[in-house]
């Protein structure tokens, strides 16, 4: 199969895919938020913050390092594999092994300390599927990771049913994200076997070489932790003034970042996708064929971003009661600003993952550095005097910082820097977008399906109109699909 066309054949099937399992997982949030409620999902929310910090911190920057170790003329991937497997397989139990024991020390209920025990099994499982992804990449079969996440996403809905049916409370939900995240592993490592036969290696020469090209990663990594979870889980620990509770704040402000989760998967599957494209073109000295797939990217995130952005300020609060029931509108005015936060992450993972390519990692520590000490001030200032709103501007600042450093670094490193002609093509097509969601407000009409299907009618008509889009685009995606 022609690159191209295996290129767009997992972009459209991991596409498909992604759609599948958030939608499961939309489905599976709407029933838990509804479930426990503000409080209890406050809970589930401090519980998956304070393990994805561990997690995050047990990466050791190998998920993004796979691609790059594996890809390497020559290599022995079975056995790079194995050693990559196992190197995670033991930060991740030493790190996640931790979480139960410091969590103690924090000032939470004994069902948040408990439900951390628990579900920690679920994060390990997660750990070392990343890796496994890496080899998926590296093949262009990401329909078989489609297929394992979706079927995950099946058993964590029908688990979540089952809890709810035997009301089995918070310990019931976290058990069933223990489950699904088993099955999701499991099915990755099946299907792993038939491009490579992965069995565990403790090679500590290359383990050493491993945590060479990665410690910058992994600094880099624990920068972004801090300013990326730090958020909620400082929400979730400074004592300020709170009419619903401090950890029914946590609550709300968890629905509407699940929602910008949901958002951020599709731009984090397409850059994982074109990274090994990219560094292949860098390697080779291809400059042109770099920089052609890099404002292909960039045109492409920027035709999907600006209307998530735009949209969400018309629609923030409807989407809210809709992922998760009434309790959640107050979500509705976090989610329209966190929307923004979403949409730097949508233009600037493209320039994140272009600095790896060309192996600059070293070069961002700084501004991840940066971005993270600002990032705590800003947390420590600015959520005991407005709460998740102080929290969801910070988080808008970071994300801009580091696309913006991102993109200064791919600028002076290849001479590359996005046309804006197409982007500035989707912003006037948002524009009357907006414009047609204002009519239909002023008008009455508040339904939310009519308004969604609304926008993507008059987004991409005014887009293919303005030739943001054109026919022959569109005739040739149909060709490669």
């Amino acid at each position: 199969m022609h690159l191209a066309r295996k290129i767009a054949y997992n972009t459209v099937v991991q596409a498909a895919g992604k759609i599948a399992g958030t939608v499961l997982g939309l489905v599976a949030i709407a029933m838990i938020t509804r479930y426990l409620g503000q409080f209890g999902f406050g809970q589930y929310t401090t519980i998956i913050t304070l393990l994805s910090f561990f997690a995050i911190l047990a990466d050791l920057g190998l998920t993004l390092v796979t691609v790059q170790m594996i890809s390497r003329p020559g290599i022995d991937e079975s056995r790079m594999l194995g050693n990559l497997l196992s190197l995670r397989l033991v930060s991740a139990v030493i790190l996640l092994g931790l979480a139960p024991l410091s969590v103690f020390f924090f000032p939470y209920d004994p069902e948040i300390k408990a439900g951390v025990a628990i579900t920690s099994l679920s994060f390990l499982f997660i750990a070392l599927n990343q890796v496994l992804v890496g080899l998926f990449q590296k093949h262009l079969r990401m329909d078989k990771v489609s297929v394992a996440e979706v079927s995950g996403r099946i058993v964590l809905l029908f688990g979540v049913i089952l809890v709810i049916r035997q009301d089995g409370g918070l310990f019931g939900i976290m058990l069933v994200t223990v489950f699904s995240s088993f099955v999701n592993f499991g099915l990755h490592y099946v299907f792993s076997r038939s491009l490579s036969r992965i069995k565990l290696v403790f090679d500590f020469t290359v383990w050493k070489d491993i945590i060479v090209r990665s410690w910058p990663l992994a600094l880099t990594i624990v920068f972004n932790l801090i300013y990326l979870k730090a958020d909620t889980l400082l929400l979730s620990l400074i004592k300020r003034p709170s009419e619903i509770g401090i950890i029914a704040e946590v609550g709300l402000y968890g629905a509407a970042y699940k929602v910008i989760d949901v958002l951020i998967t599709f731009p984090f599957m397409f850059a994982g996708i074109v990274l090994p494209i990219m560094t292949a073109r860098w390697m080779e000295k291809n400059y042109d064929g770099f920089a052609v797939i890099m404002q292909k990217s960039f045109d492409l995130l920027s035709v999907l971003t600006i209307p998530f952005v735009v949209g969400a300020q018309f629609l923030a609060q409807d989407i809210m009661v809709f992922v998760a029931g009434n309790d959640f509108a107050p979500s509705g005015p976090i989610l329209k600003i966190l929307i923004g936060a979403a949409g730097f992450i949508f233009l600037g993972n493209i320039f994140a993952h272009a600095v790896i390519a060309i192996d600059k990692q070293k070069k961002i520590i700084g501004a991840y550095a940066f971005t993270a000490v600002t990032a705590l001030m800003g947390y420590w200032l600015f959520i005991p005097r407005f709460s998740y709103f102080g929290a969801a501007w910070m988080t808008i600042y970071s994300e801009a910082a580091i696309a913006l450093a991102s993109l200064y670094l791919v600028r002076k490193y290849t001479g590359f820097f996005p046309v804006l002609g197409r982007t500035l093509k989707a912003i006037m097509a948002a524009g009357i977008m907006a414009l047609s969601l204002l009519a239909l407000r002023i008008s009455g009409y508040d339904n939310l399906l009519l308004a969604l299907s609304l926008s993507v009618v008059v987004y991409f008509g005014s887009l293919y109109v303005l030739k943001g889009i054109t026919k022959e685009e569109i005739s040739e995606l149909l060709r490669k699909q």
